[in-house]
């Protein structure tokens, strides 16, 4: 069976060929039902060449037929009506198809099984090591999962025919029990018949309800034993029941939240969703015929009540059969699209909420109305503890109210708000050193609805992952911040919204590079050497040994509250501009590793002083937040035979709107090496903007290139654009060499880095824009003089 479990894993190309391999020769649903009895039987010891062996094929092939009728007589009740005359249907078949031939049934067997195998082997093989042991975990999950459902059918289908029978018996029992009264009365009308027919007739009455008497009697206490034993059978069920829904309920379904608030962060999609609904539905489905057996088990006890009766059990099994719904009911309705977890006051947003086993019990004949408020922590943990059924709102959400509607295709319950938005939010007194950006809220979703023609009525609620409210984008930074330490290190079961203050550095590791990553929407993370530059800035250390920081602690302050030594920004906040700048301009130049990126300046001298001059690199700013420079090793032009490495003015996500790296690469004629030795056309042509048109409607197009004044060689020819020098270069070993367009550079403009503070000279941004307002002729008289 755990081949058949794997095969209903597989997805896209490979999924289509496993359904491809069934049909009228062999349908799939007998390779469903007879799973485990299919992969135990040994196909491969019959020799298909060999007509010996006819008879062991024909052995198999009567199992096949045997095993398929024994399945259709186990199906009971409405639902396995269907199932029980297809399987029985497919035993005829079998039979009339394949007992001239049990070769081709054998060799059908074997080649569906190969074929399997080798599509979930392919599959394997297409993930990673890691991702295959989680596979082979996941399939010994389901298997058990798959199995204790099994055990349950057979359970609920063994109660069900003794509840037959007790029924039956019972209802023999009242007639025999109406034929003694019916024997008293004759007895009584005796009185009035002659004497000597009387005694006759008495003799042979007295007689008939004596033994109608010692009958009802014996049958009693068999139907008192029938009652108890099932009872007992139903007890031991429920048991088993209780146990399935933890393990789907308390392991499952909260592993899918886990990754669902990890996919906050960037982690891999939730997904496995409609698995859980199929075993949520069948649970419901499960519940509610114990259920009405029980309750058919009290109408029998009480339509015919007898000494020692059992009523305080079945009342017990039926509260405790309710329990175990209601506790399904309200676990299974879950968020499946959370609500966005930075949510911008005045700002349409969506999210969508689903009862798992909304279908299964037909709530969809009166479609329920789900109503959403946003409260605070405290409103929280009081819901959480069922202190409050009060939803004090912290805000006012406008169309916070939504029906939910039933899909047919995907036969999902489920109600999408499409259109919400925050109007107004009302905040609590903050703690501390606690901004607004480190407050936290939720959306709380809850709805009413009854199941069985009202029989029970349910008031369902759940919390969305904790949401921090903005008002303007330029708080969204820290907002995030708080999300994503929230999404990490948050302990399943928590009280609202508690967090570790403090946690190992390489957890906070793996949340860096799950974000990173799927920003980049790459396989390419962060490497041991990038999370060693990040931890010297988190920790300003100076040590290369990554073990060094393996069991440090950051806590919440060092993360985003406290400023980086010496900067006016915080370690997240300069991480975070890494990520923006990263994912607006330069995603393809890092997929292609063409960006070492997390390199200080002293790294980048020493790594470029070895290589020959015109090598560089591309490192990010240490200074400035979302800051990228390129640093590069060229001869020192005020001492001849001296080597320095150059840095020039970091560019910004302004800059690249202007013009992209690739072109201001393309400009600078003395870069020639990408480090550590690849010519930088071969890395970066694939990027340059196609040289201009020629002039329409006799306009000319004007061109902006970046030139560093000190590194460019004079062009006599005049150009057929207009040219900016829009960069400044700072040598990295030296204060005293620095050149541009702007005026003199001194000592105190540069930041203890080495860096230029952006603050002091021109904005780049700006002057190219002031260049471009100046009227067109006077820039090219300017040019041609």
């Amino acid at each position: 069976m755990a081949m058949w479990i794997q095969a209903q894993q597989l997805q896209g190309n490979a999924l289509h060929q496993m359904q491809a391999l069934y049909g009228q020769h062999f349908p799939i649903e007998v390779r469903h039902y007879l799973a485990q009895w299919i992969e135990s039987q040994p196909w491969d010891s019959v020799d298909l060449d060999n007509t010996g062996e006819e008879a062991k094929a024909k052995c198999l092939l009567d199992s096949l037929v045997t095993e398929l009728q024994r399945k259709a007589q186990l199906q009971g009740g409405e639902d396995g009506f269907l199932l029980k005359i297809k399987l029985g249907h497919y035993a005829d078949q079998f039979k009339s198809t394949y007992d001239r031939c049990p070769f081709e049934l054998v060799r059908c067997i074997k080649h569906i099984l190969q074929s399997e195998q080798r599509l979930v082997q392919e599959a394997t093989n297409a993930s990673s090591g890691s991702g295959a042991q989680a596979m082979d975990t996941l399939s010994q999950r389901h298997q058990q999962i798959n199995q204790a459902f099994e055990e349950l059918r057979l359970a609920t289908q063994e109660t069900e025919n003794e509840l037959r029978k007790l029924q039956h018996n019972q209802e023999y029992f009242i007639i025999q029990y109406q034929e003694n009264l019916r024997i008293q009365a004759q007895l009584t009308s005796l009185s009035s018949v002659p004497a000597a027919e009387r005694t006759q007739r008495e003799a042979t009455l007295q007689s008939k309800r004596a033994t109608v008497e010692a009958w009802l009697a014996r049958e009693a206490s068999t139907l008192q034993k029938y009652r108890l034993d099932l009872a007992e059978q139903h007890q031991k069920t429920l048991g088993l029941l209780r146990k399935q829904q933890t393990l789907i309920l308390d392991e499952e379904l909260i592993q899918w939240k886990r990754r669902q608030q990890l996919a906050g962060n960037g982690g891999p999609h939730e997904g496995g969703l409609d698995v859980l609904q199929s075993w949520c539905e069948k649970l419901a489905d499960l519940i509610w015929q114990n259920r009405q057996q029980i309750r058919r088990c009290e109408h029998l006890t009480q339509q015919l009540p007898l000494p020692g009766s059992i009523e305080e059990l079945l009342n017990k099994l039926n509260s405790d059969i309710t329990d175990i719904i209601s506790a399904l009911v309200t676990s299974t309705f879950i968020i499946e699209k959370q609500p966005p977890q930075v949510l911008k006051t005045q700002t349409k947003f969506a999210a969508t909420v689903r009862l798992l086993v909304g279908g299964k019990l037909n709530v969809h004949m009166n479609p329920p109305q789900v109503k959403a408020v946003i409260v605070g922590e405290q409103q929280a943990k009081a819901l959480l503890k069922n202190e409050s059924t009060h939803s004090e709102s912290s805000g006012e959400i406008l169309n916070n109210n939504c029906v939910m509607e039933y899909h047919q295709a995907t036969c999902t319950l489920s109600a999408h708000f499409r259109n919400m938005s925050l109007k107004r939010i009302k905040r609590s007194d903050r703690r501390g050193a606690e901004s607004v950006t480190e407050e936290k809220f939720t959306i709380l979703f809850e709805s009413q609805f009854s199941i069985g023609g009202n029989e029970l009525v349910f008031h369902v609620k759940t919390l969305s992952l904790p949401v921090v409210v903005i008002v303007h984008g330029s708080q969204d930074n820290n907002a995030t911040a708080t999300v994503l330490w929230d999404n990490a290190f948050a302990e399943p079961g928590r009280v609202p919204f508690l967090v570790p203050d403090k946690v190992l550095w390489t957890q906070l590791c793996e949340a860096l590079d799950m974000k990173y990553k799927a920003e980049m929407h790459s396989g390419r993370g962060l490497t041991e050497d990038n999370l060693v530059f990040l931890a010297q800035k988190a920790f300003s250390s100076s040590s290369n040994n990554p073990e060094d920081f393996r069991n440090m602690t950051i806590s919440w302050a060092q993360f985003n509250r406290e400023n980086l030594p010496g900067r006016n920004f915080t370690f997240w906040q300069w991480f975070d501009g890494v990520v923006e700048l990263m994912k607006k301009h330069l995603k393809p130049h890092w997929n292609d590793g063409a960006i070492l990126g997390f390199v200080n300046k002293q790294q980048a001298q020493d790594m470029l002083l070895s290589k020959p001059n015109g090598t560089f690199l591309l490192r990010f700013s240490d200074s400035e937040i979302g800051g990228i420079t390129i640093a590069w090793v060229a001869e020192n032009p005020n001492k001849q035979g001296e080597r320095l490495v150059w840095n020039l003015l970091p560019y910004t996500t302004k800059d690249f709107s202007i013009r992209s790296l690739a072109d201001r690469i393309s400009d600078l004629n003395h870069l020639l090496f990408l480090y550590p030795d690849r010519a930088k056309d071969e890395v970066f042509a694939k990027y340059y903007t196609p040289p201009l048109s020629k002039p329409v409607d006799g306009y000319v197009k004007p061109q902006i290139k970046q030139v560093v004044p000190e590194f460019t060689t004079p062009n006599p020819e005049p150009s057929t654009g207009v040219t900016f020098m829009d960069q400044t270069a700072s040598s990295s070993t030296t204060h005293s060499n620095s050149f541009g367009v702007y005026s003199s550079i001194s000592d105190n403009m540069l930041d203890p880095d080495g860096e230029f503070d952006l603050e002091d000279p021109m904005d780049v941004a700006r002057h190219v824009e002031e260049l471009l307002r100046r009227p067109m002729a006077n820039q090219w008289s300017s040019q041609q003089s």
